[in-house]
């Protein structure tokens, strides 16, 4: 599968039509132990919008001076090299490969001396789970901005959950190489500790570029990712059963005073409540644990108030769906930066990282960064 996947894209990105005037250098950083690759069902229908979407590709004329972005021998070899597609080998691995593309790239556009129809442009294709592109962006994030301004990055769902990609199908996804789009630069978000905005965790400050939330969806996430491995099944889903069960007997849910703040530091909103979860999105419309509605419309912050265990069981499908946000157990605003503070250490996750958060780390604050991610959006 992963040798039909590496032609086949390539293929496609042959005849892609992003920035159709310049030189194309795309990368595809693929896990191949990924849902996508390995489970056989998953397997066969992604093969299936590969293959329709290669037929649907064919249409469009070749490009000028197409191939693959060059890759060294330390990232991959032979066939899957010479597509473009190198393979990630553990934890790490993505960024490593991100981070030798952004070197090169910045090499090659400082030669070049700007931004110009003859300089390339950088395509970052990941083919993974949220883990590999959250890789990917952190390298990006933090990439030269004249980098930045000549590259973009394409997630695609070939992963368990997907709430990262930018299509929860793998179709979706490609037709953004396929039609005509433009770059769009969107936010990431940004989880600071401490008085002043410092972090007093020396692996702070934490980024994540879908949702960061603290509660018990990180004490979901952070049991998923102790168990994976040892368990068969929906790891997620299985937490989410329990940790409804358990979370108030090992985390103590205490009242949480919350500021939200506009993009100019004006106070829109602040309260003082018994907090079960905080989730703040890089933007509305956002999921996470599997395609959970928990941003289900254009407002990218949702509080949920301390409830009994038998309202908590109520309550559980209607994350699904996004109908939790009509309970009167839910608080949802718009906000640039959340702050908030307590007595009592709480989990904090980062698009399935998570990071537990002691009392001398608040105040804490999450905040949106400015808009650095370059992605690709459908004309």
């Amino acid at each position: 599968m992963i040798e039909f996947f590496a032609s086949s894209l390539a293929e496609i990105c042959r005849r892609s039509l992003v920035t159709p005037d310049r030189p194309l250098r795309w990368i595809m950083i693929s896990n191949p132990a990924a849902g996508g690759f390995v489970m056989r069902s998953r397997r066969k229908k992604c093969r299936l919008a590969l293959e329709k979407s290669l037929a649907v590709a064919t249409a469009n004329p070749l490009r000028k001076n197409s191939g693959p972005a060059k890759t060294t021998a330390a990232y991959g070899t032979g066939t899957l090299a010479a597509c473009g597609l190198v393979t990630t080998d553990g934890p790490g691995s993505a960024a490593k490969i991100t981070g030798a593309l952004i070197d090169e790239a910045d090499a090659e556009l400082n030669k070049i001396g700007g931004e110009s129809n003859a300089a390339p442009f950088y395509l970052i294709i990941t083919a993974g789970g949220d883990g590999t592109s959250r890789e990917a962006l952190s390298v990006l994030y933090r990439a030269p901005e004249h980098v930045r301004k000549n590259a973009a990055i394409l997630r695609l769902p070939m992963g368990t959950g997907n709430d990262g990609a930018d299509s929860p199908e793998l179709a979706g996804a490609l037709e953004l190489l396929i039609k005509p789009s433009h770059i769009e630069f969107t936010p990431a978000l940004r989880l600071l500790t401490a008085p002043g905005g410092q972090s007093t965790n020396p692996q702070g400050p934490f980024l994540a570029f879908n949702i960061l939330s603290v509660g018990l969806d990180a004490f979901v996430t952070h049991m998923t990712n102790k168990m994976k491995g040892k368990l068969p099944g929906d790891f997620y889903k299985l937490w989410v059963d329990i940790a409804a069960l358990f979370y108030d007997r090992i985390y103590t849910v205490d009242f949480f005073d919350v500021k939200a703040s506009d993009r100019q530091g004006k106070e829109i909103l602040s309260f003082r409540e018994k907090i079960l979860l905080l989730a703040v999105g890089a933007s509305g419309q956002r999921t996470y644990g599997s395609q959970k509605k928990i941003l289900p419309d254009d407002r990218n912050v949702c509080a949920l108030k301390q409830m009994t265990l038998l309202r908590k069981l109520a309550l559980k499908g209607f994350f699904s769906t996004g109908e939790h946000i009509d309970k009167p157990e839910s608080i949802m605003f718009n906000a640039h930066r959340v702050e908030f503070s307590g007595d009592n250490p709480i989990l904090a996750q980062m698009d399935g990282e998570t990071v537990l958060l002691q009392r001398e780390d608040f105040p804490a604050a999450i905040e949106l960064t400015d808009p650095v991610i370059p992605v690709l959006k459908l004309e």
